[in-house]
């Protein structure tokens, strides 16, 4: 890497973190979790995006080339050939299914069936491969010779997907020396099972039909989480881990407090244990939620604002002081607003938003793919005027946390074929168990890992 771009990457690594935690930085990072504005400003279609790795790449390069104060920058999550692969039937994709320039979608339909909780607790790995999976993936229902090559493609294709995203870090790095925003995914317990298993009224009514199920299919799914969201995470512990959250704006605070946080809150004080900081997608209205995250330790999550556009200043006042902020501009400016209106709005959230530190200036969770050129050009030249803390310093990246405890084993019920199981099917070990124990282990918890990959 150039020297410059080395100094660069420090910067802007250093900028970004020292806001997360209340560090002392020379300006408000510009730091969107999610950027589809930068997919199409070089004129990638939706398609190329999710398609053509490079195409992709090269538009973000661009993006970055042009746009020099942005901080980090992270914008897709798919690579559509993955998918393919198996068959996925959860999401329409641009080009396949839809018109090459329509965003992705969504397709919710129960995954699970509401009698099928005890079978989720009792042996998660089982009910992922012989109900979950064989529903989303339709080459699992085209025959037996097509249903194991799927699976043979499908664990291919995801090692393939890492190398296409590690070799994307590794060029922003270096060429344009840019960070990432977080690293590694996992969703909130109650979101894993009620997004792509049970989907929005099957994990809204169980919460009336039976409650203790999906209490108990919970507290199975902590260790789960955890250790899914560890093996996705940056290894060198630089970027916080995202968690997108779904459910919360639908829920009254009396359904959150029993089903959705306790849980939840557990995975987030295991990541925290484990020396990782987080990264929360706030999706919709929080605000009734919102005061459970000064329960964690100060510093340890940057938390995305998202629309209205009022609750950025709200959050400020209620949780600000504890926790770090991103956000501040309605995604309305970015498409309808004019210049002038961006710059008002910059110099008045920088004013309410900055005073304590812990604050990442962006849009709501995300930068509207059909943005106005000019309305975001607005924005980053607002922040250089009216974003500055004392441009003295000089921002550098932080030690990594410590690591205050070993993250929780899954257990038997994360893997499907324990240890103690292969070894009695070995009939006896002749040499050191724990050369062989060891990376058994390893590629058993990678497997099962691999199947909770697909509820995102």
């Amino acid at each position: 890497m150039a020297d410059n771009m080395q100094q660069l990457f420090e910067e802007r690594l250093g900028r970004y973190q020292g806001a997360i935690t209340f560090g002392a930085i020379d300006r408000v990072p510009i730091g969107v979790g999610s950027n589809t504005f930068a997919e199409t400003y070089a004129g990638t279609s939706k398609q190329e995006v999710v398609y053509d790795p490079q195409k992709w790449l090269e538009g973000e390069i661009k993006f970055c080339q042009d746009f020099t104060e942005v901080d980090v920058l992270r914008n897709n999550k798919f690579w559509t050939p993955l998918c393919d692969a198996v068959g996925l039937n959860t999401y329409k994709f641009p080009g396949r299914d839809l018109s090459p320039d329509t965003p992705l979608q969504f397709v919710e339909v129960e995954n699970m069936l509401a009698d099928e909780y005890d079978e989720l607790i009792a042996n998660p790995g089982q009910f992922m491969l012989e109900r979950f999976i064989p529903r989303v993936f339709d080459d699992m229902g085209k025959g037996h010779a097509r249903s194991h090559f799927a699976m043979l493609k499908g664990g291919l294709a995801q090692a393939r997907y890492g190398e296409i995203m590690r070799n994307r870090g590794i060029q922003l790095q270096t060429q344009c020396g840019m960070p990432q925003p977080m690293s590694g995914a996992f969703l909130a317990p109650f979101d894993a099972l009620g997004d792509v298993m049970r989907g929005m009224q099957g994990i809204l009514k169980d919460t009336m039909r039976q409650p203790e199920k999906v209490l108990e299919a919970c507290e199975v799914l902590v260790p789960i989480m955890v250790r899914f969201a560890l093996s996705t995470a940056d290894p060198l512990r630089r970027y916080p881990i995202f968690v997108p959250t779904h459910k919360p704006m639908f829920m009254s605070p009396r359904q959150f407090d029993k089903f959705y946080w306790p849980s939840f809150k557990k995975v987030l004080l295991a990541l925290i244990d484990a020396g990782h900081r987080v990264r929360c997608y706030m999706e919709g209205d929080w605000s009734a939620h919102w005061h459970h995250f000064l329960e964690l330790p100060k510093g340890s999550m940057l938390l995305d604002v998202d629309d209205p556009a009022e609750n950025i200043f709200k959050a400020k006042k209620e949780i600000g002081h504890h926790m770090a902020l991103a956000g501040g501009i309605p995604s309305t400016l970015f498409i309808l607003g004019t210049p002038e209106e961006m710059d008002a709005r910059v110099k008045l959230v920088c004013e309410s938003c900055m005073p304590g530190g812990g604050f990442v200036l962006s849009g709501p969770c995300y930068i509207p793919s059909n943005s106005k050129v000019e309305n975001y050009r607005a924005m980053l030249d607002a922040v250089m005027k009216y974003g500055w803390y004392d441009k003295s310093i000089k921002a550098r990246p932080l030690e990594p946390l410590p690591i205050k405890t070993v993250p929780p084993r899954i257990g038997d019920k994360g893997m499907l074929t324990p240890w103690a199981v292969k070894k009695a099917e070995l009939g006896g070990i002749t040499g050191d168990e724990a050369l062989i124990q060891g990376p058994w282990e390893s590629i058993e918890d990678m497997a099962f890992n691999w199947l909770w990959s697909w509820i995102f």
